[in-house]
């Protein structure tokens, strides 16, 4: 376990830190993002490397992932430079209600040193480099990151290149501190630090519902953004898959299968309406899966609790196997189609578990009403499909309209795998998906979970922040008395 001593000098220089970076123009912390991107762009080979070596993640995945991390380290900084996300509001003369001239004044000020955990799945995108710690630098936080043991040195090589880039703009080293212990303790003494003001984790159920315990549990407790289970339903729907079921059988077992099916946003559930057009679908996506060979999980931790939650689900009298067994390694996963009738799915809580991997669960639904049941009992989840068409939106419409409540992203006719990078993008859902269904985790609005709101009535202009004074030194935008400009106030 790490020493208290070392955790609170790490938590208060990340602190100390803060004090000078907060006042930083946003404009500066696009340039070090921009820069920290480039970095890790020239050094691409070695990182992925290093974690091809730790994670069993191929280099052509590493790569994309690489590169998706960079763009994300850019994006945010450029909203940032812009200014929308901190929704600097002026309004000064009268209003409506009032004859008395009002000087009200209103900006999203950072607020403060954000503890980072790393993501198994992800060694770029969700840990050191990633989304948390990159929306929270644009925010005018300082981070300290505590990475995940599965890919440990990757995260050390990552935090010493983003340390170099600090240097280089001569800036504080520790906007970014590195802990060198990975364990579950070391974490636990993080989020517990009174220092500490909010937290971005990105993991199991169990892991981020320990954390937002901890945190509520503080003499001043703190918001925890978590991202954790989801089973990511797809609903089918009898018309559309009679008009398309061999097309969509093969982008929903790659959807299954990718990456082993390491992420988030995995299909776990099918949902579907017993027809003719199901039957085939099923049979399609059976002889698809088949085809692919059991591969390797990331580690043997996330190995293990494949085998014992795919084995639970199979050992159930309510569910059948419908691919083949395949003889697999302890370290491998089997891609696994399951299937269960909708009455005893109703029936049985458990069998809405994510199982992290290469496993959904077909779940046959013998008319409608069991297919709304199934949405009125579903948990919050990250995303929720519609397979349908036109046909389906006449014959369905309390199903569709019902469906489309229960994830933060809903899909029609796709996949939920592939998480654009994008200010339109919401990557978040009710309990257990997220803590917090309100944010979002990818997309620039991630910048909004890591500031508070300070509001200043007829404050000397010397003492208000750069954003709300009367000239517009950061040229950013903001709203006026109800407009968007970039002038300066008279």
């Amino acid at each position: 376990m790490i020493q208290t001593a070392t955790m609170g000098d790490s938590v208060a220089n990340a602190y100390q830190a803060f004090l000078a970076y907060r006042n930083l123009s946003y404009a500066g912390r696009a340039k070090l993002l921009n820069h920290i991107a480039d970095a890790l762009a020239s050094n691409a080979n070695d990182l992925i490397a290093i974690a091809a070596e730790e994670t069993n993640l191929n280099p052509a995945r590493l790569k994309t992932e690489l590169n998706r991390t960079c763009f994300q380290l850019r994006s945010y900084g450029e909203a940032a430079a812009k200014g929308l996300v901190f929704d600097n509001t002026i309004d000064v003369g009268t209003t409506g209600n009032s004859q008395v001239n009002i000087d009200i004044r209103k900006t999203v000020v950072p607020i403060g040193v954000v503890a980072v955990f790393g993501a198994s799945n992800f060694p770029f995108a969700y840990s050191t480099p990633g989304g948390d710690t990159a929306s929270a630098l644009a925010a005018g936080c300082t981070v300290v990151i505590k990475p995940h043991p599965a890919h440990f040195k990757t995260s050390l090589a990552v935090a010493k290149i983003m340390k170099e880039v600090l240097a280089q703009l001569h800036l504080p080293g520790s906007i970014i501190t590195h802990l060198e212990d990975a364990s579950t303790e070391a974490g636990i003494e993080l989020v517990k630090h009174p220092l500490i003001k909010a937290v971005g984790f990105t993991g199991s159920l169990n892991g981020g519902k320990a954390l937002y315990d901890i945190a509520q549990q503080r003499v001043q407790p703190i918001p925890v953004f978590a991202e954790m289970g989801s089973v990511n339903p797809v609903f089918l729907f009898p018309n559309r898959l009679a008009q398309s079921a061999p097309k969509y059988v093969g982008v929903l077992a790659g959807a299954i299968t990718g990456s082993v099916g390491q992420f988030c946003t995995q299909p776990g559930i099918i949902v579907g309406i017993d027809s003719p057009a199901l039957e085939q679908f099923k049979s399609l996506l059976v002889a698809d899966l088949n085809t692919i060979p059991p591969a390797k999980m990331l580690h043997q931790g996330i190995a293990d609790s494949f085998a014992k939650y795919r084995q639970l689900f199979l050992d159930k009298t309510t569910t059948e196997l419908l691919t083949k067994e395949q003889y697999f390694e302890h370290d491998m996963a089997i891609p696994t189609l399951i299937e269960v009738s909708a009455a005893d799915f109703i029936n049985d809580n458990s069998l809405q578990h994510e199982v992290f991997g290469p496993v959904s669960l077909l779940v046959r639904c013998a008319n409608e009403q069991e297919m709304v049941q199934i949405a009125y009992l579903m948990k919050g989840q990250l995303t929720t499909t519609i397979v349908a068409n036109h046909l389906d939106v006449e014959d369905y419409k309390e199903a569709i309209h019902l469906i489309a409540e229960v994830g933060g992203r809903v899909i029609w006719n796709g996949v939920p795998t592939g998480v654009e990078v994008c200010l339109s993008m919401h990557h978040g859902g009710d309990f257990p998906a997220t803590t917090d269904s309100r944010f979002t985790a990818v997309g620039a609005d991630a910048i909004k979970r890591w500031g508070k709101i300070k509001c200043y009535q007829n404050f000397p202009q010397e003492l208000l922040p750069p954003p709300v004074q009367n000239k517009n030194s950061w040229q950013i935008w903001r709203r006026i008395n109800n407009e968007y400009s970039k002038s300066d106030l008279d």
